[in-house]
């Protein structure tokens, strides 16, 4: 998908977006519960034949649940979305960090002597729709991502903002300054919520973090990204539960 493409979808454009996610894994997700449900139960149940029926009683139980976990492979390797690879755009000012096994990434980079990190999570997705009118009624009904942002200078304080990047849209939910000297056993003073800051300070923070590359342009890349890396990483986790239960 091209980095155009992605500057023009809007809210609705990512619903089918996020139900194709939802439908490449999460439907097929039923069948392998339901099966560790039964296995678990059968698990339960006190035997009241000799120990070798018992043994093939279980045994019969793994390879019920093997065939199950096996099929959901399957369906999850049929999905568009655990083999695809994001292009990363030509002015994606950030190094991507992403290690298998994680739920997280990483970007990095340095702005004008700064150093700064952002941990992305992956994405929270809707697919159902609310009949409120409001502001917050309508971000309930986006998909979207977690994000820690953090800007340090050398090894003094930073700041730390918490954010939701919705498509075409940048929330900062909290703001702190973490100083490296801080002690575990106190808790420090973190301000005021963002939101009860003056309304001319919020816009200047949100301009500060645009500028140092968290903007719209950045956060709709990293919402497809973590959707493709979510398929990858439940593709992976259900073969190392296969590995487990045939062993």
């Amino acid at each position: 998908m091209s980095f155009t493409s992605i500057l023009r979808k809007s809210a609705s454009a990512l619903a089918p977006l996020a139900l194709r996610s939802l439908r490449g894994h999460r439907n097929c997700h039923s069948a392998i519960f339901t099966a560790l449900s039964h296995s678990r139960f059968q698990a339960a149940v006190p035997s009241l034949s000799p120990f070798s029926r018992a043994h093939r009683f279980s045994t019969k139980s793994d390879e019920s649940l093997l065939r199950v976990i096996e099929s959901e492979i399957q369906c999850a390797e049929e999905s568009d979305d655990h083999d695809q690879t994001e292009e990363t755009p030509n002015n994606f000012p950030f190094e991507i960090e992403d290690k298998p096994g994680f739920q997280t990434i990483t970007l990095k980079r340095e702005y004008q002597g700064e150093e700064i990190t952002v941990e992305v999570s992956m994405p929270d997705l809707v697919t159902g729709e609310d009949d409120g009118d409001d502001d917050d009624s309508e971000k309930a009904n986006q998909s979207s991502i977690p994000m820690v942002v953090s800007v340090a200078k050398g090894d003094g304080p930073c700041l730390e903002f918490g954010c939701t990047a919705y498509p075409d849209e940048i929330v900062i939910d909290s703001l702190s300054v973490k100083s490296p000297e801080s002690s575990e056993d106190q808790i420090a003073y973190e301000g005021p919520d963002f939101q009860d800051l003056d309304e001319n300070l919020q816009k200047a923070f949100h301009k500060y973090l645009e500028i140092r590359g968290i903007k719209p342009s950045t956060t709709n890349f990293l919402h497809e990204y973590m959707i493709n890396k979510d398929s990858r990483e439940y593709l992976m986790w259900l073969k190392n539960l296969k590995k487990f239960v045939a062993a």
